[in-house]
């Protein structure tokens, strides 16, 4: 088995353990805390539908261990295509497929209209998948409802995933749609966001935009991952949420994922959050993540490290909530984020 083959196997066999989500690396004290077993409820915040979601979604079937990048992909568009199905019956939309700088994109606009306070304004999306999956179906479910909520035009990228391409693959797809945009909008009318890969992608992406001296666009989203690796307690407080004792096996950090193959944790084009002199040029960010996310402190760290910059952020928190809840629509905590999103971004761009 190739290399890379066996860190695809790694990650797909951690994120098989607990429903699709992913840990970080962190290294072990020389006296850990030995933390007792016991019963863990759901958060005594979360209103009867979202407890009935999570009493589904436990029940629903999990990715097998062995499973391939292949098997991957096929078993989250299932998931994904689902999620798609339920959104449509609430938010009326319109997708069709463009491709623009070269780029397979989807373009979503709510069949309502674009309101007019949004024309001249546009919402780049970068979807999640752990950089090996979440395309087409995937990225609908981050669109969908921010489209259709916000009345506004919604592009979600089709960029280049492992295991067949590494990084900075996805970063050059995500630049190449921009800079064409750039042709036709303002970048301080161009909104960018994404959730959990998407999160960190769009960091990424305007890391690579400050070191070519690409206009930075005008607000960003990084969901359920942001400037900085996956590390900190939420890496092991989540998993354990889940069921599953955090070990050695469970913690993964980004050298670890397939895409990453060969970069460096000091790279600022791979973590932004190491370099202060980029962070502080990036433009106002919107953080969001839940308190049974592993990747938590991934968020509020980052949201620490732009605030030391003077970046302007707001930091949104959901109680009881896991990694990338609202890309199921039913929860009340899911509709709060898609307001609160839509509310950041039409605060922030530029009118027309």
């Amino acid at each position: 088995m190739s290399v890379r083959r066996k860190l695809a196997a790694g990650v797909l066999a951690v994120l098989a353990c607990f429903g699709g989500t992913l840990a970080a690396g962190q290294s072990v004290g020389s006296k850990p805390v030995v933390v007792p077993s016991f019963e863990l409820p759901y958060s005594s915040f979360n209103p009867p539908e979202t407890i009935a979601l999570f009493e589904k979604m436990r029940s629903l079937p999990r990715l097998p261990a062995n499973a391939t990048p292949a098997d991957a992909r096929k078993f989250y568009a299932v998931v994904n295509e689902d999620r798609v199905r339920r959104m449509r019956a609430m938010y009326d939309v319109k997708v069709s497929d463009v491709t623009i700088g070269g780029v397979h994109v989807q373009r979503v606009v709510p069949t309502a209209g674009v309101a007019a306070a949004n024309r001249g304004r546009l919402l780049i999306n970068l979807h999640g998948g752990a950089f090996m999956w979440g395309a087409d179906s995937g990225a609908l479910a981050e669109a969908i409802p921010i489209a259709a909520v916000g009345r506004i035009e919604v592009l979600t990228v089709d960029y280049r995933m492992a295991p067949e391409y590494r990084f900075p693959a996805a970063t050059e797809d995500v630049i190449a749609v921009y800079q064409q945009l750039l042709t036709r909008y303002s970048p301080k009318a161009i909104g960018i966001y994404g959730c959990s890969a998407g999160g960190f992608l769009t960091a990424q992406s305007v890391a690579w935009m400050i070191d070519k001296k690409i206009p930075v666009p005008g607000a960003i989203g990084t969901f359920c991952a942001s400037l900085v690796g996956l590390d900190g307690d939420s890496a092991y407080f989540a998993v354990a949420a889940t069921g599953v004792v955090p070990s050695a096996a469970t913690m993964l950090g980004i050298g670890s994922m397939p895409y990453f193959a060969g970069t460096r944790a000091d790279d600022p084009l791979v973590v932004p959050g190491v370099s202060p002199a980029i962070v502080a040029r990036f433009p106002p960010t919107l953080l969001i993540t839940g308190t049974r996310d592993f990747a938590m402190s991934s968020v509020i760290h980052s949201n620490e490290l732009l605030r030391a910059q003077a970046v302007k952020t707001e930091l949104r928190v959901w109680d009881g909530m896991p990694h990338a809840f609202f890309v199921d629509p039913e929860a009340a905590e899911s509709k709060q984020a898609y307001t609160a999103i839509v509310e950041f971004f039409a605060a922030t761009l530029a009118a027309r």
